[in-house]
Parts: C-alpha cells; structure tokens; sequence
C-alpha cells in the first residue's frame, strides 16, 4: 500500500477548531512538520479537511 507524506505548509492559528483538531491528530504540530501515513481514506479525509494548511506527496 502506498504511504503519504504530508507537510504543513500554514498555520493553524485562526482557523477552526475541527481543523486544529485534525492537524494535531495527523501529528502536525508546527509550520514545517513531516509526517508520512498509510494512504486509507480516513487519512484521505482528515487531509482533505486541512488541505489548504497541508501539501500532500505520495510515497512508496
């Protein structure tokens, strides 16, 4: 199966709570962090919700 690498791009400072939330869950804590994830779609999803703050690679 193929993995995620997501990078935080932005801040979540000033945006909703549900989406802190979800950054904190994929273990995003600060502007620059990596973290690299199976590619399911519960995962898909909480990407999807913070796409704006995130960019998002496919990784084997």
């Amino acid at each position: 199966m193929s993995r995620l690498k997501v990078i935080q791009t932005r801040s979540g400072i000033g945006q909703k709570q549900n989406q802190r939330d979800t950054l904190r869950t994929l273990g995003l804590k600060r502007v620059g962090d990596v973290v690299v994830k199976e590619n399911r779609p519960e995962i898909r999803g909480m990407v999807n919700t913070v796409s704006h703050l995130v960019t998002v690679e496919e990784v084997d």
